[in-house]
């Protein structure tokens, strides 16, 4: 990454989101009064000054002795950061002063040889005084009062930390033009295993209990010269199952990841099969526009063919709307076929992205008024004349006949499949569109 990165680490519940949230002027990151809500790593592009540069919000850090199965992982995630930044803010909460495990922070932080700069944050009145001193024994430079979630103190806290950041370097390419691809599932069926291998490092957090992943995780890697944006997304449970707070942040963020997502990667536990669940989750894919690809994870654990016939008959049945879309049979735990679900992405994107020629589409046209396949009703027949792609990103068609209303979801079927004969529109939905056109005029 080109930017300069700025990580903010400390223990949990001392408000690094929201600072976060305050120094990025967004609401990427999610904030819940709950212990140990952030877990991996997310990166939140801002500015200051015209300054542009990266911060890294991390999860809690916490003592070699915490009994949550998690921290660990998290520890290492804040370590990484910590590793990859150039300047670190590490925040303590002013409202409990210096404890046990912010100095296990400081021992962490003084270790990584980078500019620190140690926040106090929750400092709501300006006017308070602080006791410095209580800060300074943790060996890390000057305490600074801030308030995250009022934004006392945050302007002069950032004029600091650009005065330190090195020149930006040239970027390799411009970071828009990356491809967006969006990994969704269900909780625990291999996503965050599947974003590791791809982006080949220990970018999200991996265990075998279901929600591990609570925000949406992005990485940028490039395969074969396509610059890829992979966003690990949280597990997407049943509405009304989700019944915590953070759960749902979590739910929104992954929408999001869907809204501006060019593919989607449905990651299926093949062990299980294509559920309910799943088909909804195409269901929202299929609605806003997406390239789809079905990647049937733990596929070594498919043994007999008694359970390969039982998963290829639940992705006939569920995904019955969505036929078009390609499925991979891999295993992000071994590592099998996971190159073939990028070329399957790419390969969705590009006819996502694709520009039919009026000529060819109109030629296909004849050919169907050739076959004499139409609608009729009481005397009236439909006469589709010609057809022109008006959208991309996905295709959208428009054709031009003599009576619109007696287009039915029969005809439109038959027209799709006759487009997808002709032209290869593999992991794209497709739109279609019929207007009248006025007799006499051309």
């Amino acid at each position: 990454m080109s930017k300069p990165i700025v990580a903010v680490v400390g223990r949990p519940n001392v408000g690094k989101s929201t600072l976060v949230n305050r120094l990025a002027v967004n609401r990427d990151a999610i904030v819940h009064e709950s212990r140990g809500v952030t877990r991996d790593r997310s990166y939140h592009t801002t500015d200051w000054n015209g300054r542009e540069f990266v911060l890294i919000d991390t999860g809690g850090i916490e003592s070699a002795k915490s009994k949550d199965v998690f921290a660990p992982r998290i520890r290492e995630q804040a370590l990484a950061a910590c590793d990859e930044a150039d300047a670190i803010i590490f925040v303590v909460d002013g409202t409990v002063g210096v404890t046990d495990e912010d100095e296990e922070v400081a021992r962490v932080v003084r270790k990584s040889g980078k500019p620190v700069f140690l926040v106090v944050n929750k400092i709501d009145d300006p006017a308070r005084e602080l006791e410095s001193w209580n800060y300074y024994s943790l060996g890390v430079g000057e305490p600074r009062p801030i308030s995250a979630g009022h934004g006392h103190g945050t302007g002069d806290l950032l004029d600091e930390v650009v005065a330190v950041l090195p020149d930006e370097e040239d970027e390799e390419g411009p970071a828009d033009d990356a491809l967006n691809v969006a990994i969704i599932g269900r909780p625990n069926v291999g996503k965050s295993s599947l974003a590791n291998r791809l982006t080949k490092r220990n970018r999200s957090i991996v265990s075998d209990v279901a929600g591990t992943t609570r925000d949406a995780i992005d990485s940028i890697i490039e395969w074969k010269g396509t610059r890829i944006r992979l966003v690990d997304t949280a597990g997407m449970r049943k509405k009304n199952l989700v019944h915590e707070d953070v759960e749902y942040y979590s739910l929104v963020r992954g929408l999001e990841a869907m809204d501006r997502a060019d593919v989607c990667i449905l990651v299926v536990d093949a062990s299980v099969g294509v559920t309910e669940q799943d088909q909804k989750l195409v269901g929202m894919a299929v609605d806003r526009g997406c390239a789809l690809v079905v990647a049937l994870n733990k596929w070594d654990l498919v043994t007999t063919e008694k359970q390969r016939d039982d998963v290829a008959a639940t992705l006939a049945q569920r995904l019955s709307f969505a036929p078009w879309a390609p499925s991979v049979n891999m295993s992000a735990l071994t590592g099998r076929a996971t190159d073939k679900i990028l070329e399957a992405a790419v390969k969705a994107a590009a006819n996502h992205a694709c520009q039919l020629k009026t000529s060819q589409l109109n030629a296909l046209l004849t050919q169907i008024r050739e076959g004499g396949h139409t609608v009729t009703d009481k005397g009236r027949r439909l006469k589709v004349h010609y057809g022109v792609q008006t959208g991309q990103r996905p295709p959208v068609l428009t054709f031009w006949c003599n009576a619109p209303d007696l287009v039915d979801d029969n005809y439109e079927r038959f027209m799709e499949n006759r487009l997808r004969q002709a032209f290869d529109l593999t992991g794209t939905p497709v739109r279609l569109k019929f207007r009248l056109r006025e007799e006499g005029r051309r």
